[in-house]
């Protein structure tokens, strides 16, 4: 294996692991509800960037290893990951071509769906779980985070050569 390839690898990882720092870092009270999902919105980066590589498994992955750290129900956050980053494989081409504004839409719909899957599973399994509308605020915070997030990851991969 090359230094090259490694290097490449060590950034997205150190993305990934930056993403999942902002994903269980505390926040206000008020402002908790709109925390935008930053974890997934770095895997969509990547999923999209280079699908070949980081797909559906590191998001399995990735969505175990944050259903450790927050302390949830285990593998619910995993198979939201996996099943939202596989639309977004499924899809990528299209993403890559789309101008940014419609980026961004795709991005909250995303969000929309990962959410949905997560009230799905709990519903499924814990039982009872009340429906609530603003599961769906991350979605709007997603819109505006989405421009920086690309943005920065967009430098990185072309600063560092990521393949």
């Amino acid at each position: 294996m090359s230094a090259h390839i490694a290097n490449g690898r060590f950034v997205v990882w150190v993305t990934l692991f930056i993403g999942m720092m902002f994903q269980i870092m505390p926040l206000p009270h008020i402002v908790a509800a709109w925390r935008p999902d930053w974890l997934l919105m770095v895997m969509i980066y990547w999923a999209v960037a280079l699908p070949h590589r980081y797909s559906i498994l590191t998001a399995w992955v990735l969505g175990v290893m944050l259903d450790v750290l927050l302390g949830a129900t285990l593998g619910v956050r995993g198979l939201a990951f996996a099943l939202t980053i596989y639309i977004v494989v499924l899809h990528f081409q299209r993403l890559r071509n789309f101008p940014r504004w419609q980026q961004t839409i795709s991005v909250s719909v995303f969000v929309c769906i990962y959410h949905l899957v997560i009230y799905w599973t709990e519903f499924a399994i814990v039982g009872g779980t009340p429906f609530n509308t603003d599961m769906f605020l991350p979605a709007f915070s997603s819109i505006i985070i989405w421009w920086w997030i690309f943005w920065f990851l967009r430098n990185i991969r072309r600063r560092y050569k990521v393949r």
